[in-house]
């Protein structure tokens, strides 16, 4: 990467940082199930958030300076949510459903025996939308993890017209962001029932979804 570009994706970082802080600032965010998911972190449990792909707006923010490992896709999208997290105390990590390399799943499987916590969008980078892989399931299977469904929504909602109907937020508005249920894959599962498991976590995640959204209704 040249200097003059290297540049200018810091300066994407330094912005959109502070964009998305004021803006996150301005609203009032109201938390719902997290006393479930810190019971599992004061057990020392490892953790893998489940966050769709058109729900992670707030990600960057709400989980800031907590030291959880986020995978990124190496696209461009996916620098600029690199370079908005990198100053937030997250341990940010590229790769991608889209790109399979070893060395990427050996960390994600490192970080989790530690007990650390994950950020996997189960439907990116590129969908379909919310249709799960079964990434997630089989790393949770292989190293015990929990997974914790995370989902938010707004009472002045944007969805934008892209593939994953991303969801925005609008300044100085109400918002509540939602721990789902956790979920253990036993690691005894083999392909179809580990595809069942797969459709069950999938279809409570749309349920926690229309949950959100009709919360402030």
């Amino acid at each position: 990467m040249s200097f003059f570009s290297e540049l200018r994706w810091r300066m994407v970082g330094i912005f959109g940082k502070l964009v998305l802080w004021l803006w996150a600032k301005s609203a009032r965010i109201k938390v719902l199930g997290a006393e479930s998911y810190r019971e599992i972190r004061e057990q020392g449990r490892p953790v893998i958030f489940l966050v769709w792909h058109g729900r992670i707006f707030i990600v960057p923010f709400f989980f800031r300076r907590r030291g959880i490992m986020p995978l990124i896709s190496p696209s461009k999208d996916g620098e600029i949510a690199a370079r908005i997290m990198s100053g937030w105390g997250y341990r940010i990590l590229r790769g991608s459903s889209s790109h399979v390399l070893i060395r990427v799943w050996n960390k994600m499987k490192k970080e989790l025996q530690s007990g650390g916590e994950l950020i996997i969008v189960p439907d990116g980078p590129r969908g379909p939308n919310r249709k799960m892989k079964l990434g997630g399931l089989k790393l949770a299977q292989e190293t015990r993890a929990i997974l914790v469904p995370f989902t938010f929504s707004t009472t002045r909602k944007k969805f934008l017209k892209s593939w994953d109907n991303f969801l925005m937020f609008r300044p100085f508005c109400r918002v509540v962001a939602m721990y789902g249920e956790h979920f253990t894959v036993d690691p005894g599962l083999k392909d179809d029932e580990l595809e069942k498991e797969r459709q069950k976590i999938e279809s409570y995640m749309l349920r926690l979804d229309e949950k959100a959204d009709r919360f402030f209704d």
